[in-house]
């Protein structure tokens, strides 16, 4: 199996060495962009296995190349990063990011994100089942696709991830830590923003009042629990 090949575009060229030292001492292919144009271009030129990129570099940034990227593609995106507020890291996941790292960070937290990042990938496992509907709502698990008043709703494989999981486990309530170990690793289990931020996005594609859910709810200070009057297609 060829190594997997991974795009960075960042604008500071100290960020892009020490990212593209480290990745290759690890012996995964890597890909340098210095701006948000040429990203775009080598990501479209060549297979890419993963995506890092620069919040803020220049034209078009992070967040915009990220949801081209998205309109094109189920691969993993890494975003980075200087800052990571709340509202940052929701902006990130809104864009279609799976992940996002805070500079400075060091080697060893390097390599579990991407790792984890290439371990989920594009076609995350265990999504068998069965078709279900629930309300205006349909989720066929097998084709990976979703359905909200007969118009497909767009889902990134984290977020199709989490959805899968939750309905596997209907009426079961799951700690905010099984999501993420399932999800995104053991090494993810005390980043509950993360799945905050998923479920804040699941609740706006598929509830019809977001605030008050009525499917994907809280267990306060648990975790979260799908709810449901689910049926099989064909029962």
């Amino acid at each position: 199996m060829s190594e997997p090949s991974i795009l960075i575009a960042d604008d500071e060229p100290d960020t892009l060495k020490y990212l593209g030292m480290n990745l290759k001492a690890r012996d995964y292919k890597v890909v340098l962009a210095s701006d948000g144009t040429e990203a775009l271009k080598l990501f479209r030129d060549r297979p890419i296995n993963l995506v890092m990129l620069d919040v803020m570099m220049p034209g078009p940034d992070g967040f915009q190349v990220c949801k081209r990227i998205r309109q094109e593609s189920d691969v993993p995106i890494i975003m980075l990063t200087a800052k990571a507020t709340e509202a940052d890291v929701v902006k990130a996941f809104d864009c279609g990011a799976d992940d996002y790292l805070t500079k400075p960070f060091g080697v060893g937290e390097l390599l579990a994100r991407v790792g984890g990042a290439l371990r989920r990938g594009p076609a995350e496992a265990g999504l068998n089942g069965k078709t279900i509907v629930f309300r205006d709502v349909v989720v066929d698990l097998p084709a990976r696709r979703v359905w909200r008043g007969g118009k497909a709703v767009d889902l990134t494989p984290t977020e199709l991830s989490i959805l899968s999981l939750l309905i596997r486990n209907k009426d079961r309530v799951l700690t905010h830590r099984y999501i993420l170990e399932s999800v995104w690793g053991s090494e993810y289990s005390g980043e509950k923003e993360y799945v905050r931020a998923y479920i804040y996005r699941l609740r706006r594609k598929l509830e019809r009042n977001p605030d008050k859910p009525d499917h994907i709810v809280n267990v306060s200070g648990v975790g979260y629990m799908f709810v449901t009057d689910e049926r099989p297609v064909g029962t």
